[in-house]
């Protein structure tokens, strides 16, 4: 890893430092209704929509009726974009001339933009009309952000209430993440993106004659409005196909340098959130270190496999890093932490192809994916996943003491595991059964290579790389990240509907136990420090939790990965090419 290399790791580090306490304070007061420098300005905004949405802001909700709100709300969502992508081609504003979306890919879409994965089996210039991209895409990474957003205070609350059932109002909370939070930060995101030359524009395609005399038609649209939210809010799906790559989503270094703090900027600040509601700010920092040190680990490892390259090229006399897939605006340092940062959230920007990574890069993104979006994660869905994980190491360590677990005041017991180990061990099968159907199912009965059509077929690569293409796409999608190696050509019934399946329980089969997690603890009293209690703070505890996570990631997903991106790197060392 180069010294110029490194010195851009500590600046982005510091930078988001730096933003993650102000952040977080600010998120604490919105979420528990105290007063803010906007208040003023959108309190009277924040009580006509109670008024005309019929809430009552005062009610406070329990943990089903606060689950039942959010499932209603997706599925509110997701019905509204359905229909809109099924009349695409009646709808005005379409500069492509596109056509409506097929049954499976626009059910794909959909759950994709309502469970805040952003996963994109089109091209998005060529295929979505403005309407739909605004009134879809843009308007649900607002909803969906904010819906995870509140979810995660939800649970926060579990631990800062006592003999509580309550834990807070779902409209409410999700009003407020939208009004105080993603509006007042996209918009002065939106502007400044403008300012470095992101688009954003009303008008009609250009079609314009080449140099060469050849014919190009070069896509507009209203990028920057979309682009701010879709970083901020976890979301990452690209006006264009080539999403951050394209020089009108990040022209320059300094965009993508922004960029890259947008998409970690709330997932980071929750951190701080945590520690100003339960009282404790130590608990939050020990959290944001933990993250912060997979984060750099991967970040580092990344960026010194792209730039050692490719030793078959090395032999052929090619020198250098690997450039391939990447822009050369950014650089292998600059795409390598953009693709960490797109992995180790719940983003899935990308600003290069995954798919033309070395191997242990590859393995670096997949693990980010598969840890369960504990590093950083995104907006509200991060600080929940690495709760949950911290709860495990607690009650590991309560198992080899002796002891009843305890986490900030609140006695672990069997039926709270449960619902923790429902969330982790559900996304976990159902990115591994549908990993391995995926091959099963249509290698069975037509050998190893499938006839035209078949998902299989549609892979990119042979070997351990077309392995590692399904995995990336089944940990992406049940991760709500929605980043892929883009070598796989996912645009078929069988992976649209997989896929949608697998964001589904990502997104919801975490939420609802998390909501049931939060009401038990909720309830509880809150028990007294004593000289046996396990300090949850310090680097002792923060290594245990990085212990748990990596123990328990690599416990699940370590065989499937040994057969992609592991043996893909000794293979590449042993200068074995697939063709």
């Amino acid at each position: 890893m180069t010294w110029t290399s490194l010195y851009q790791l500590l600046a982005f580090v510091g930078l988001l430092l730096a933003i993650a306490k102000p952040l977080g304070w600010y998120m604490a007061r919105v979420f528990e209704g105290e007063a803010t420098f906007l208040s003023k300005l959108l309190l009277p905004l924040e009580r006509l929509l109670y008024r005309l949405a019929a809430v009552n802001p005062a009610k406070q909700q329990t943990w089903r009726t606060y689950a039942g709100c959010c499932l209603a709300f997706g599925l509110a969502n997701f019905v509204f974009f359905y229909v809109l992508l099924r009349c695409e081609r009646y709808l005005p504003g379409h500069p492509a001339g596109g056509t409506s979306l097929t049954p499976d890919l626009a059910f794909n879409t959909a759950v994709s933009f309502m469970s805040n994965t952003s996963w994109q089996a089109y091209s998005g210039e060529a295929t979505l009309s403005y309407i739909s991209q605004m009134l879809g895409v843009t308007a649900q990474s607002f909803t969906s952000a904010a819906a995870g957003m509140a979810v995660a205070m939800a649970l926060i609350r579990g631990f800062a209430r006592d003999w509580s059932a309550r834990l807070g109002n779902f409209w409410v909370d999700m009003t407020r993440a939208v009004l105080y939070i993603l509006l007042p930060l996209s918009l002065p995101a939106a502007l400044m993106l403008c300012s470095q030359g992101v688009l954003q524009t009303f008008h009609d395609y250009r079609h314009i004659t080449t140099l060469e005399g050849a014919k190009q038609t070069i896509a507009l649209g209203p990028v920057a409005s979309q682009e701010s939210i879709k970083l901020l809010g976890s979301e990452g799906g690209g006006f264009f196909n080539a999403n951050s790559a394209h020089p009108f989503e990040n022209p320059s270094p300094v965009v993508n340098l922004v960029e890259m703090l947008l998409i970690l900027a709330i997932p980071a600040a929750f951190t701080y959130t945590f520690g100003e509601v339960v009282k404790d700010r130590r608990q939050g920092w020990t959290l944001f270190a933990v993250m912060s040190i997979l984060f750099v680990c991967g970040v580092v490892i990344a960026t010194a496999s792209e730039q050692r390259g490719n030793p078959v090229l090395h032999a052929a006399g090619i020198v250098g890093g690997n450039m391939e897939g990447k822009e050369v605006r950014f650089g292998t340092a600059g795409s390598a932490l953009f693709s960490v940062v797109s992995t180790a959230s719940s983003d899935g920007a990308v600003n290069s192809a995954h798919d033309s990574y070395t191997p242990l890069a590859g393995l670096i993104q997949m693990l980010n994916l598969k840890t369960g979006e504990v590093i950083f994660g995104g907006t509200g869905s991060g600080i929940l996943s690495m709760i949950l994980m911290a709860l495990v190491a607690v009650f590991i360590a309560g198992l080899m003491v002796g002891r009843s677990p305890e986490y900030l005041g609140k006695r672990i017991e069997a039926k709270d595991i449960k619902m923790v180990m429902l969330a982790l061990v559900v996304a976990a099968a159902a990115n591994l059964l549908l990993s391995c159907a995926t091959f099963l199912v249509h290698f069975r009965g037509h050998g190893y290579w499938n006839p035209p059509g078949a998902p299989v077929a549609n892979l990119g690569n042979a070997g351990p790389h077309g392995l590692s293409e399904i995995l990336y796409a089944n940990a992406s999608a049940v991760g709500t990240n929605g980043s892929a190696f883009a070598g796989l050509n996912v645009n078929t019934p069988w992976f649209n509907l997989t896929l949608g399946v697998e964001m589904l329980i990502g997104r919801f089969l975490v939420i609802v136990p998390a909501l049931a997690l939060a009401g038990s603890l909720a309830r509880k009293k809150r028990v007294p420090v004593t000289v046996g209690t396990m300090p949850t703070h310090g680097p002792l505890f923060a290594l245990l939790l990085m212990g748990t996570i990596l123990i328990v990631t690599a416990l699940t997903f370590f065989p499937a990965l040994s057969l992609g991106p592991i043996a893909e790197h000794y293979l590449m060392h042993s200068a074995v090419v697939f063709r």
